[in-house]
């Protein structure tokens, strides 16, 4: 009669050594009784078998090795710590235990090991996600090896931008001048490569202001800036004022225009990449009364226009964009303001403000110029204010931002458009 024999080493490995004999054999074992299995490892974790924690987990913890967890993130989001100093083949399961990742996330720690190779967090971000994470060595580290269902660790997508600066203030008229428009907000596009879990900050800039004469106060438009780790930070440069008499136009991410009258009549410079000059302005005489024109401000895609002897210059052209799904121009320079009698300059394309008894202003969230002003009781018009705008593949899309952006959808990809000046975020 054949035996099996069951052989154990100092190791604690047990072995079953089949007999030396031809033909086939059948191990036929007992039926199960009583408890097979015991241990007195930490936690009660079994090597290979996932020992469940039946209690929901409302607070960040530390994971043991083969446990299984139901996280409960209905108050607060939380973090789960791994175990530390984990050895191949040992693996940690997560799972939303209320469907509410995708409000409150559950961030996975990997304590000083790496996911998927690289050492960025792991962010379970889509209701009801889970994920089982298998240690595999120290270069790949934690790898998601079965279960996953929301964001996949230390993985990335490509997401396309559009960061657009707060135009330049129109310049109010002085004695015997006329004021130059203002330029358009820089404008920067293309696409990025964001790292799940890792944050991203949208800056938008704000307009430039003016004041009524004789203040003749100038103000550039604000920066507006996409930052965030491991991208190089995209700033758009806010654009410059027009001029007047004793005040120059200056630069930005396009520059104002020239002022009609006294001192530098010389448009202000662009910022190359974002934005062009403004134009120049004119001065055809020395008496009270005479006809003059003060330039446009440059616009993203276009010097701002010259004045002519009785005419202000029109402002330079914007530049369209589709990254909302639907075609809309930004960055339009501010129209240059003329005499009373002349012809005052439009605004570029892309929100840029006319000029007139009093300028225009830019549109808002469009980064134009706002437009110079004709008579010595008006104002030039405020720069219009910034945006920032991000589109995700909305399979990546994590829910996650601050700042109270619009969320729409255009296709497969969800739109994130920051409108409000100052800050928010986005975590990928």
């Amino acid at each position: 009669m054949a035996n099996f024999v069951i052989g154990g080493d100092t190791s604690g490995q047990v072995t079953f050594q089949a007999p030396s004999v031809s033909g086939s054999t059948t191990l036929t074992l007992p039926a199960l009784t009583g408890t097979v299995i015991t241990t007195a490892t930490t936690g009660n974790a079994v090597a290979g078998q996932i020992n469940w924690n039946t209690t929901p987990q409302t607070s960040g913890f530390t994971a043991v090795a083969y446990g299984g967890y139901f996280c409960n993130t209905t108050s607060a989001a939380f973090t789960v710590t791994l175990p530390s100093s984990p050895t191949r083949g040992q693996f940690v399961v997560i799972v939303d235990y209320a469907g509410t990742a995708g409000t409150n996330n559950i961030t996975i720690n990997p304590n000083g090991a790496n996911i998927n190779g690289g050492s960025s967090s792991f962010v379970l971000s889509t209701n009801r996600a889970g994920v089982t994470v298998t240690y595999l060595d120290s270069t790949q580290g934690w790898v998601a090896s079965s279960n996953v269902y929301g964001a996949k660790p230390g993985l990335t997508y490509s997401a396309s931008y559009l960061v657009v600066a707060g135009g330049g203030g129109g310049a109010p008229p002085t004695n015997n001048s006329v004021g130059g428009g203002g330029g358009a907000g820089g404008l920067l596009s293309g696409t990025t490569t964001l790292t799940v879990g890792t944050v991203y900050t949208a800056t938008v800039g704000g307009g430039g202001a003016t004041a009524t004469y004789p203040a003749v106060t100038q103000a550039n438009g604000s920066d507006s800036s996409l930052s965030g780790s491991g991208l190089t930070t995209i700033t758009s440069t806010g654009g410059g004022c027009g001029g007047a008499t004793g005040k120059a136009a200056t630069s930005g991410g396009s520059g104002g225009g020239g002022s009609g009258q006294g001192g530098s009549t010389t448009g202000g410079s662009g910022t190359p990449g974002q934005g062009n000059s403004g134009g120049n302005g004119v001065t055809p005489g020395t008496a009270p009364g005479y006809l003059q024109g003060a330039g446009g401000g440059g616009g993203s895609s276009a010097v701002g226009g010259n004045a002519g002897a009785s005419s202000g210059g029109t402002g330079g052209a914007g530049t369209a964009s589709s990254i909302t799904g639907t075609p809309v121009t930004y960055s339009g320079g501010g129209g240059g303001a003329s005499n009373p009698g002349g012809s005052p300059g439009g605004g570029g394309s892309g929100g840029g403000g006319a000029s007139g008894n009093g300028g225009t202003a830019g549109t808002a969230n469009t980064g134009g110029g706002g437009g110079g002003s004709n008579q010595a009781v008006g104002t030039g018009g405020n720069g219009g204010s910034g945006v920032v705008i991000l589109s995700v593949p909305t399979a990546s899309y994590s829910g996650t931002t601050t700042g109270s952006p619009t969320v729409t959808t255009s296709g497969s990809n969800t739109i994130i458009k920051w409108t409000t000046a100052g800050s928010g975020t986005y975590t990928a």
